[in-house]
């Protein structure tokens, strides 16, 4: 049986988050780290489906892969 595009694999990031922020990041076409970490974490929270419990599980798997959440801008 063929996998949903938005069946997350056991190896991906994905799999470690709540199925309502795993689906607002695939929505979004957020299905990296590296895409992850282009954004801020007040972009992330501004998506439907994700909250702040998700926050310290996505920090702490971009410190593992050496990348971080964008910078906010102070302008």
């Amino acid at each position: 049986m063929a996998n949903s595009p938005h069946d997350a694999p056991e190896h991906s990031f994905l799999s470690t988050l709540s199925s309502p922020a795993r689906n607002a990041l695939l929505h979004h076409g957020i299905d990296t780290l590296e895409k992850l970490a282009a954004l801020s974490e007040r972009d992330i929270l501004a998506l439907h489906g994700v909250g702040p419990a998700s926050l310290p599980v996505m920090r702490q798997l971009l410190q593992e892969a050496g990348l971080s959440f964008r910078e906010e801008s102070t302008e």
